[in-house]
């Protein structure tokens, strides 16, 4: 067992640990497991079909992807990862596990994995990817019908919100003691949650973290889920994080902001040294334009995701590009040469962030080896462009399943076997029947 492990069970007294996978989706698979066996068992076994759930519950073609016979495969726990559970009422430690075979491979459907995959080809270059999530998210008023619309909250004022509320303090202020929950418990899992401000959706946030290495910010962004829905249910409300959860009011969005450092010299690739913009920082982008559309079911995973992708709603539409140009699906924000960086806003915050990050540093890093050029910068409106981004998860995942390059960098397997858990997640949606349906055609077809 690890020392570190060991070390932080005997610190903090802990009862028992919480040993998670995450899965396809993104959801937390695992078992909680007393402090005493989680010690003499070293590692976990789990049925390898968990890395095949949909987001409704089902399997999808597992047999073909985790073995006919329903094999085990080994959890191993990353001590980097453990932490305390803020919210348990006894003392409970949380630690993120990798998926290996038998003979001590990496699951290659395994979303850690693929992302520890993209990351060595960096570092096989001698590059090393610097990124930042913001996460946009809504408060909700509890409810139990899925049929209903959703709303926005009660704040301890007594109402909710009226008319949009944009970067408003006191719109933040009316959810104090949640915020004040969420903001203890990210500093005891220590999360590196930096800032945080009402975005211009009725009851909508936004937290961003700190900078730093793509699969520590994918492991504190998959706890972050977790803590804001848990810091909700304690304060009789919901959070989600569905990418366009109310019809009149704007999606949510997960914006990545990468760049890349010589693991050498530590300096910024994307900058010469007189402090102009690289050759690599502009065929970073030029990859970015070209494989955006063709990972799209890595950033718009499910059928809502689409609907959030739309013009003039502070959401991409194309692949253009600008300098602090907010309409582009990516954008340089203002900074110095040290500091040169890209913002993927096509991103929803619906993603799994482990293949999220993934796929965005994928489509810089093939943009940087296949030595592409960009379009020229947009200077005004990408939304009088036309449409650049499939529009549907059924057409996104075609794209992705004929790119051949995407494949060899997330690997053939893990692509097969995501486009199969979307293709029957949109198998399941499409035998439902929309209120939509019900209303305009019932009586009128």
């Amino acid at each position: 067992m690890n020392e570190r492990l060991v070390q932080f069970l005997k610190e903090h007294q802990i009862h028992e640990v919480e040993c998670v996978i995450p899965d396809m989706t993104g959801v937390a698979r695992g078992k909680i497991v007393p402090r005493n066996l989680f010690l003499a068992e070293d590692t976990m076994k789990m049925s390898k079909a968990a890395l095949m759930l949909t987001v409704n519950g089902e399997f999808a073609d597992y047999e073909r992807f985790a073995g006919a016979n329903d094999p085990d495969m080994v959890c191993v726990p990353d001590a980097n990862t453990i932490r305390m559970v803020p919210w348990a009422i006894e003392q409970v430690a949380v630690v993120i596990h990798d998926c290996q075979d038998f003979d001590g491979r990496h699951v290659g459907i395994s979303p850690r994995a693929v992302l520890r995959k993209v990351l060595k080809l960096y570092e096989n270059k001698g590059w090393r990817p610097v990124v930042a999530p913001e996460m946009e998210f809504y408060l909700i008023a509890q409810n139990s019908n899925p049929h209903e619309p959703l709303r926005p909250p009660v704040g301890r004022a007594g109402r909710t919100e009226v008319g949009r509320q944009s970067f408003s303090i006191d719109a933040v202020n009316d959810f104090d003691p949640f915020f004040q929950e969420l903001s203890t418990f990210c500093e005891a899992a220590n999360l590196g949650v930096e800032t945080l401000i009402h975005e211009v959706g009725a009851g909508q946030m936004e937290i961003n973290f700190s900078h730093g290495d793509a699969l520590d910010l994918a492991d504190r962004v998959f706890l972050f889920k977790r803590a804001v829905r848990e810091t909700a249910y304690r304060h009789k409300i919901f959070a989600t994080f569905m990418a366009k959860p109310m019809e009149n009011e704007p999606g949510s969005a997960m914006h990545i902001h990468q760049s890349i450092v010589d693991i050498q010299s530590g300096e910024n690739i994307f900058s010469n040294a007189d402090g102009s913009a690289s050759q690599l920082f502009f065929s970073h982008i030029a990859g970015m334009q070209k494989y955006l559309p063709q990972a799209m079911p890595m950033f718009a995973p499910y059928v809502n995701s689409y609907r959030r992708l739309s013009r003039h709603t502070a959401a991409p539409i194309n692949v253009r590009w600008g300098y602090d140009n907010r309409t582009c699906g990516i954008r340089i924000p203002n900074s110095g040469p040290a500091a040169r960086r890209l913002e993927n806003r096509v991103p929803g915050v619906d993603v799994n962030p482990y293949l999220a990050m993934a796929a965005t540093l994928a489509c810089g890093y093939l943009g940087m080896v296949e030595k592409l050029q960009p379009s020229e910068p947009m200077s005004d409106s990408a939304y009088s462009l036309d449409y650049e981004l499939p529009r549907s998860l059924e057409d996104a995942v075609e794209l992705m399943q004929a790119c051949e390059a995407l494949q060899e960098v997330l690997g053939t397997e893990f692509v097969e076997a995501f486009c199969n858990v979307k293709e029957k997640e949109f198998e399941t949606f499409n035998r439902g029947i929309t209120a939509w349906e019900r209303e305009h055609l019932q009586l009128h077809v």
